[in-house]
């Protein structure tokens, strides 16, 4: 497998059809720039659709992968190792924020296993059919997966998303899941923007003491040094300093711009990912959009490259999908204002027009706009 040969497989949301959606926003009841960022959310979704008007977000998806990393051995996360599985069994039991947050918004969560260290029989079936390895490997001594457990991680990812997109589902939600997922994350983000452990290192979901963060810089610094010989190649990258959950998730990343369903994403995880994948095809991130400020420093590294700007900062540091989540009635209310405000009459039309003309001339009765093109 190589991830290079997406780049020939991915295209830019319709950009015709974004002109178009931007000449209709011109012509609605409520003035140019008085919703905000919600237009360009609306013209973005019209094209992503191939829609003018664009369509309602019908059937949007909580989509999380779960893995543990050997890494958090060292104490780098405020969990201990080895109990992703927790975490996995209170979104289940509809305990945990993203949960809670799925019942309010009505959003069905989908949690796919590709690396929790547990038995199988402690979580349902349906979760851990997919999983790939027990564990990732401990990345600042050794591989996170092998080769062939890489590709097949990538591979469980673009088979998710083209259960999705099949499904019917036209927004995800990504999340994940880990307990050491955060400093893979703060690696692999290092080793893609050059640059140093300490300024990537973050205090992750579960929150850590400066201790505690200490050792999490010294695992990514150490990881780091057996990441930058592999830069040349995305998917020996995953597998060296990666993970089975975040190998799944890049792979559903890329697959899920190449079905032209959109993303958003939620935390440092998340964006690890999409970097990766940006590394593969240059065009996928037009497809993505970043949920929210996670307070990460190796996060708003990886959005500055991508160009991707949160649509919140609330300070929601929980992951999980949580901050992504919240996010997405934005989205929705976006697509609502765009399908739903009527355009001006002509009559109205034609009496903005003459007001436009007006407030271009001076008081002395100049035409300003003439004035201007001279």
């Amino acid at each position: 497998m190589n991830l290079d040969d997406f780049s020939d497989l991915i295209e830019r949301p319709d950009g015709g059809v974004r002109r178009d959606a931007e000449e209709r926003r011109e012509r609605l009841i409520v003035p140019p720039g008085a919703l905000g960022r919600l237009d360009e959310l609306g013209e973005w979704l019209s094209a992503a659709q191939q829609s003018v008007p664009v369509k309602a977000v019908a059937q949007p998806r909580v989509v999380l992968f779960a893995g543990d990393h050997g890494v958090a051995e060292l104490g780098v996360s405020g969990r201990a190792a080895g109990t992703a599985h927790e975490l996995v069994r209170a979104a289940l039991d509809g305990a945990s924020p993203v949960a809670v947050l799925a019942r309010r918004f009505s959003v069905p969560v989908r949690i796919v296993d590709a690396g929790v260290d547990c038995d199988p029989e402690l979580l349902p079936e349906s979760v851990v059919r997919h999983r790939v390895r027990r564990g990732s490997g401990r990345i600042d001594i050794e591989d996170a997966l092998t080769a062939e457990e890489a590709e097949r991680a990538v591979r469980l990812g673009m088979a998710i998303a083209d259960e999705e997109a099949d499904s019917g589902t036209d927004l995800v939600v990504l999340g994940d899941l880990s307990v050491g997922g955060t400093t893979a994350a703060a690696t692999l983000i290092a080793a893609l923007c050059g640059t140093d452990a300490s300024v990537v290192t973050g205090r992750g979901g579960a929150g850590i003491d400066d201790l505690t963060w200490m050792r999490k810089c010294a695992a990514i610094r150490d990881a780091l040094r057996r990441a930058r010989p592999v830069l040349g190649d995305q998917l020996e990258l995953l597998a060296t300093v990666g993970g089975a959950d975040l190998a799944a998730m890049t792979g559903f990343l890329l697959q899920s711009a190449v079905r032209r369903m959109p993303v958003i994403l939620d935390g440092v995880v998340a964006a690890a990912c999409a970097l990766v994948a940006q590394r593969a095809a240059f065009r996928a991130p037009d497809w993505w959009l970043a949920g929210q400020v996670s307070g990460e420093p190796a996060q708003s590294k990886a959005l500055d490259r991508m160009a991707l700007t949160p649509l919140l900062d609330h300070g929601v540091t929980v992951g999980e999908g949580t901050g992504a989540l919240l996010a997405l009635p934005l989205v929705q209310a976006a697509a609502a204002f765009a399908a739903e405000l009527p355009e001006r009459t002509p009559a109205a039309a034609e009496e903005t027009a003459a007001e436009d003309e007006a407030e271009a001339k001076d008081e002395d009765g100049v035409d300003v706009k003439a004035l201007d093109a001279t």
